[in-house]
């Protein structure tokens, strides 16, 4: 059996610092960053706590994969992917089940 996984988008109060990760574990992987569980993390020092955007996949490769994708792009482009969903850029952790 395939585990799902999600690729997902972080940043700051300000939206002036972006972070691309990747989990099978959505929802607690966001409630880690939300709460500094590992303090010298990127998204701690950054104070990234706002979830913007997210993709579900069926398997974690596929997840890898867009994870991949999307770090390779410019910032103008999250910006677009963000804003695709999320032109607000409200925090979106409270959405998920």
């Amino acid at each position: 059996m395939e585990r799902g996984g999600a690729v997902y988008i972080m940043t700051n109060n300000n939206n002036s610092t972006l972070y691309v990760g990747v989990t099978s574990l959505l929802k607690e992987r966001i409630f880690e960053h939300k709460t500094k569980v590992y303090p010298a993390s990127f998204t701690s020092r950054y104070n990234l706590i706002k979830l913007v955007y997210f993709e579900t996949f069926h398997s974690i490769e596929e997840a890898i994969h867009r994870e991949k994708q999307i770090k390779s792009g410019s910032r103008k482009k999250k910006e677009d992917l963000i804003n695709s969903i999320n032109p607000i850029w409200k925090d979106l952790y409270d959405d998920l089940e």
